[in-house]
């Protein structure tokens, strides 16, 4: 009776107030942030999407921290990717002003697309080590005055709720700018709503922000074992269902 009543509360209440959210955090996003700077239109309106998605999806959500992070110096975040609620439990959670590295094809959302082009997030190119080299330059165009950059290492969502490979472009780009990698922990979001659903299932959702690694001194030759120490990192405090 429970996942009656629930699947149809996400179909009657939850579905049309997402969309209206959405668009209205959009349109916002497409108007201000061109007036008045994206460092703030571009960063507050969705935060507060992410958090009211995850409260009327009736989700609790848990973080925890391991080290205070400055406010005022920009850094690389990385994290497991287990479900669609990843982007809102980051995006609403982390308390800290970031630009996101997607994939080309969230571009083609109506409004969604766009808003996220004005607001200062970075869209993947991989068809080519020209267009990835392009990608790059972009991102670090918008890591400045403390914002910033958020991916997803593996590169999509998990299909079976464990870890998978990590690859080269964010640790490429902390390297190359001499900023700090902070791995992240997300527990919980691949039951919520995983890739192989479209069902979300209320539940409890866990971030965990690490301690910052320093890429200070290190070269392209460093990549293979910082890209194993931030794994291992995430890997740790995954729950063991997870593991």
């Amino acid at each position: 009776m429970k996942d009656v009543v629930f699947f149809l509360y996400q179909w009657l209440v939850f579905l049309p107030i997402f969309i209206i959210l959405t668009i209205l955090t959009a349109i916002t996003v497409m108007i201000f942030s061109p007036l008045f700077g994206n460092k703030f239109w571009g960063y507050y309106p969705p935060k507060w999407w992410s958090r009211l998605t995850c409260w009327l999806a009736l989700c609790r959500v848990k973080v925890t921290e391991h080290d205070n992070l400055d406010p005022k110096q920009s850094y690389v975040f990385v994290a497991n990717h287990q479900g669609a609620f990843d982007i809102f439990l980051v995006y609403g959670f982390l308390n800290q002003n970031i630009k996101w590295v997607q994939k080309q094809s969230l571009r083609k959302i109506p409004l969604v697309g766009k808003a996220s082009e004005i607001a200062g997030h970075v869209f993947v190119d991989n068809s080519s080590a020209v267009s990835r080299a392009i990608t790059i330059q972009k991102a670090k165009k918008q890591i400045v005055d403390g914002v910033s950059m958020m991916m997803f290492p593996e590169g999509s969502r998990t299909r079976n709720g464990k870890l998978g490979r990590f690859k080269r472009g964010a640790f490429q780009m902390a390297i190359d700018m001499g900023l700090p990698i902070v791995p992240l922990t997300i527990n919980g979001s691949y039951d919520v709503l995983n890739a192989q659903s479209c069902i979300i299932h209320p539940g409890k959702m866990e971030l965990i922000i690490h301690k910052p690694i320093s890429t200070e001194n290190l070269t392209d030759n460093d990549i293979p074992t910082l890209i194993q120490q931030t794994r291992d990192i995430i890997y740790a405090d995954l729950w063991e269902k997870y593991k």
